[in-house]
């Protein structure tokens, strides 16, 4: 048995029309499923926690099967309705405006090709799943907050504080990012978003400690991304070398460079060459503290609830299994 959950609103309508060409695939194969479509922001993370309290307390041996159609933020919020990773094994089927998982696990690009690996995937792939814990909630909410605010939130993709994660959060309830999804120029939101952001970026002073003890101090930074793959905002290439089963979450800090030396960087951050540039770094560790000087957006795959001073990301290897 599939429990499949559809975002119908995914890139405009998009979702809703992938799921009229996969359900007909799903019935002349007699494959047993129910669906599930979300409605609004919190709706799956409501949806998956039911299914696992009612699924896999009444069998201990019980796999949850589910299929997500959607972008990368309807993966999100599936990952924090799950009650017991070891039980639950997720498929993909990205139809988001960004598809940074689908990007770097080189999807295809056939949905109903993605669909049959799921429904012969014997073994799943296991990966790295993010942690991230609100160590305090000193900012406003979101826009589109969750009825039931997390004090943390698992990410499969990324998360960051800053810059990036302002970005996402305006570009969440943008109209303009609606018409251009449809029209299929749906990364020029971001861009035309970012660099409205990058002009009122304040100076703002973060703390980064590694559990090694490592301790950077920026006196001025942009952002900080947490990455447990290699890319995020709809292909920024962000960390490179990123590896979704090595157990450490990599991250690229942006500081103490002039924001119109950020313009010539950006770009380069597609084909991951922005570390040529004085003031952007790379670390990597398997549990990571930030501490800012003021409260600012923070994101998880792209999802943003609050804004926050201090957050600690911690990476669990392997924790997520995944129908591929």
């Amino acid at each position: 048995m599939y429990y499949i959950i559809v975002n119908p609103a995914s890139k405009s309508g998009k979702g809703a029309q992938i799921w009229s060409e996969i359900e007909p695939v799903l019935s002349e194969r007699e494959i047993e499923y129910k669906v599930f479509f979300s409605r609004e922001v919190g709706h799956v993370i409501k949806l998956v926690r039911d299914l696992s309290a009612s699924l896999l307390s009444a069998d201990p041996a019980y796999i949850l099967r589910l299929i997500v159609l959607g972008g990368d933020g309807t993966l999100n919020e599936t990952l924090q309705g799950v009650s017991d990773f070891n039980r639950v094994e997720i498929g993909y089927i990205p139809t988001g405006s960004s598809n940074d998982m689908a990007r770097d696990l080189e999807l295809a690009s056939s949905p109903l090709e993605i669909l049959n690996r799921i429904l012969s995937c014997k073994d799943p792939l296991r990966m790295d799943l993010g942690h991230l814990v609100y160590d305090n909630a000193s900012g406003q909410l979101s826009r589109q907050h969750d009825d039931e605010l997390l004090t943390h939130r698992y990410f499969a993709v990324s998360c960051g504080i800053g810059f990036d994660a302002a970005v996402c959060e305006e570009a969440l309830s943008s109209k303009f990012k609606n018409v251009l999804n449809k029209i299929g120029l749906g990364k020029l939101t971001y861009l035309t978003i970012a660099l409205k952001q990058l002009i009122k970026a304040r100076k703002i002073i973060c703390d980064i400690t590694l559990d090694d003890g490592t301790h950077v101090h920026l006196p001025q930074f942009l952002f900080v991304a947490g990455m447990i793959h290699r890319y995020e905002g709809g292909g920024f290439k962000f960390c490179p070398t990123a590896d979704y089963k090595d157990g450490l979450i990599d991250i690229c800090s942006v500081g103490n460079i002039p924001k119109w030396l950020v313009l010539v960087a950006l770009p380069t951050a597609f084909k991951g060459n922005h570390y040529r540039f004085n003031g952007i770094e790379h670390y990597a560790a398997a549990k990571i503290h930030l501490e800012t000087s003021a409260p600012l957006w923070v994101h998880t795959d792209g999802e943003v609830s609050m804004q926050c001073s201090s957050i600690t990301l911690t990476c669990e290897k392997e924790k997520l299994k995944f129908l591929l």
